[in-house]
C-alpha cells in the first residue's frame, strides 16, 4: 500500500523520523557523557537535543496518522499501526516529561529525567520495530510493484506496470469477472 502523503515520490513520514529519533537518542548519549565526565555542558546539550527532537516528532506524527487512517479496517497492518502510533505517542510523552523536569536547570545532573529518557529510548526501539514490521513485512508505504530496476520516483512512471489480475491478487482482491483457480487445478 502506497503512502498517501508523498514529496518527490517518497512517503513523508519515513523522511521525517530520522531527525527526531537521532536527536532523542542523542540526548541519552549526552546524558551518559554528562554522568561519566561531570561536564555540565553535556546536560545542556541533552536538554537542547530533547527539545528539538520533540518538535521533530510532533511534526512527523501527523503524516504517519494520515497513512494509518488509510489502512483497511480489520487488517493486521491497522492493528500494528495502532500499536506503533501509541508507542510513539508514549515515547514522546516520556521524553517530553524528561525535558519538562530539566528545562529550568538543564545543566544539573538529575536521575528522574534521565530514567524517563531511558524509558523513552526503550519505547522508541519497540515502536520502531513495529514500524519496520509495517514496512518490511506488510509493505505499508511501499510502491506497488516496487522492484530492483524500478524507474526513479521523479520520472512520474509507476514502479512497474502490473497486469490487472496480478495487481488484484497482490492487493488481496478478486478482479471483476475472474475466478481464482482451485488450488489443486492441473494436478
Amino acid at each position: 500500500m502506497e503512502s498517501h502523503v508523498k514529496v518527490f515520490g517518497h512517503a513523508v513520514h519515513p523522511i521525517l523520523i530520522p531527525l527526531p529519533l537521532g536527536l532523542l537518542s542523542g540526548s541519552v548519549a549526552f546524558d551518559l557523557l554528562h554522568r561519566v565526565s561531570g561536564d555540565r555542558a553535556w546536560g545542556t546539550a541533552a536538554t537542547a537535543a530533547l527539545g528539538a527532537g520533540l518538535v521533530g516528532g510532533v511534526v512527523a506524527a501527523p503524516f504517519g496518522l494520515v497513512d494509518w487512517l488509510a489502512l483497511p479496517d480489520g487488517t493486521r497492518a491497522k492493528r500494528v499501526g495502532l500499536l506503533h502510533g501509541i508507542g510513539n505517542a508514549g515515547m514522546l510523552s516520556l521524553f517530553g516529561a524528561s525535558w519538562w523536569l530539566r528545562r529550568e536547570e538543564p545543566e544539573t545532573l538529575q536521575s528522574g529525567p534521565f530514567a524517563l529518557s531511558l524509558a523513552g529510548l526503550t519505547m522508541a526501539a519497540l515502536a520502531g520495530w513495529l514500524g519496520g514490521e509495517l514496512v518490511e513485512r506488510m509493505g505499508v508505504g511501499v510502491d506497488l510493484g516496487a522492484n530492483l530496476n524500478a524507474p526513479s520516483s521523479l520520472s512520474d512512471q509507476p514502479a512497474r506496470t502490473i497486469p490487472p489480475e496480478r495487481l488484484a491478487k497482490m492487493s488481496g482482491e478478486q478482479p471483476v469477472g475472474r475466478e481464482e483457480p482451485a488450488a489443486d487445478a492441473g494436478r
